[in-house]
């Protein structure tokens, strides 16, 4: 790192946050000291019958707090359910929203908080510092461990008529409360649980090498890399060991901070695009793509890559060669999601040539890839995508 930018100028946000065991009790404590009377609890239908809904729930109700349950929505929230969620929020006088579940229910319900303060169309938010008045009072509590949209200002949302993914990044966005229960981690599947941790690594790895990031979020991508490296595989072997779940949702709140602050890259940008287009799921789409825009990206950033490689314990001499140091950092990632079970591939997936240029595309036109560390061209990127295949 060059010594002067300790120097420059850089903001960091985040959210109060309650981390550790039955956290998620708090809920109650946490809407009553915001004033609440009456929640929207955003959440889906598999969560739904986990009992962790319930779980929530009961803690407001013995908070004196009502609540009035959305669990109608997709894996990846269609811009319809969140103007459905933002009518019924409406409808029934509520005046907050607490969020239980992965990625999906808490980008949903930022979203429905900011339709509903701002009173217009989800869609009209796209971009970046797009949303006028914030959220009203809203707590997250996720279910799982890699998309840290709990302490995050992202939300993303499915265009469902342009069948992309959507970037709302707004401060306005911000939840007041996180609380991070390891607890409701240990129903996750191992697929779950390996695509929502490559999830988290892909966020720490974007995040430290963005052209916008800082000391601060350096600090907490490569713990975050160094952590999923070390507890992903045993979370998927182990997964009923609450301290291992907890080591993985640890590395996740690391990443959100990294990648709240110093934003994304071409990973994600790609993956928006791939999930919109195909409507699959966000942690998969990063998975198959992370090592290959990795590759793409390495001579921009090398000794920020090399930083990575030896976070997840690749012994890398400072005498080797730029391409060795490359091999192994590589080398290490697809040692990672071998060991994680993931080994498909694009077209797997049902993406065809054809696809290739709509993908591209939309791509080229998210807010991610404007702090990649090389900026490309859509050649380029149809290249990475052909790669992936």
């Amino acid at each position: 790192m060059n010594d002067d930018r300790i120097l420059e100028m850089r903001k960091f946000v985040a959210p109060e946050f309650v981390f550790g065991k039955d956290s998620s009790l708090l809920a109650g404590q946490y809407a009553k000291n915001l004033c609440v009377r009456k929640a929207l609890v955003v959440s889906g239908p598999i969560i739904k019958r986990s009992g962790w809904t319930d779980r929530v729930t009961d803690s407001l109700a013995e908070a004196g707090v009502d609540a009035v349950l959305f669990t109608e929505l997709s894996p990846n929230p269609r811009d319809s359910e969140v103007m459905a969620g933002a009518a019924l929020y409406g409808q029934e006088g509520c005046d907050s929203i607490v969020a239980v579940g992965g990625g999906s229910p808490m980008d949903c319900a930022k979203a429905i908080g900011v339709v509903s303060t701002n009173k217009r169309h989800v869609l009209d938010f796209e971009g970046v510092d797009n949303v006028p008045r914030p959220c009203p009072p809203l707590i997250c509590i996720p279910t799982t461990a890699g998309t840290a949209s709990e302490v995050s200002q992202f939300s993303i949302i499915l265009d469902s008529k342009r069948k992309v993914k959507i970037a709302i990044v707004s401060k306005a966005m911000i939840p007041d409360a996180a609380l991070i229960d390891p607890v409701l981690t240990t129903t996750m599947d191992a697929s779950l649980t390996a695509y929502t941790g490559l999830d988290a690594l892909t966020h720490a790895i974007e995040a430290y090498v963005s052209n916008a990031s800082s000391p601060v979020t350096d600090l907490h991508a490569l713990q975050a890399v160094r952590l999923v490296s070390e507890y992903l595989v045993r979370a998927i072997r182990e997964p009923d060991d609450l301290v291992v779940r907890g080591q993985m949702l640890l590395a996740s709140l690391h990443a959100g901070l990294a990648f709240s602050n110093a934003i994304l890259g071409a990973v994600h940008a790609m993956a928006h695009s791939l999930g919109g287009l195909l409507d699959l799921p966000h942690g998969q789409c990063n998975a198959l793509l992370l090592d290959q825009v990795m590759d793409y990206n390495f001579d921009y950033a090398p000794e920020r890559f090399t930083d990575i490689g030896r976070a997840m314990g690749a012994d890398i001499s400072p005498k080797a060669s730029r391409e060795r140091q490359k091999a192994l950092v590589l080398g290490a990632i697809r040692g990672l999601k071998s060991e994680a079970g993931v080994s498909e591939t694009l077209s797997d997936l049902g993406v065809k040539p054809a696809d290739i240029p709509e993908l591209t595309a939309k791509a080229m036109d998210d807010p991610c890839m404007i702090t990649n560390p090389r900026q490309p061209s859509k050649e380029e990127i149809a290249r990475v995508y052909e790669d992936a295949c």
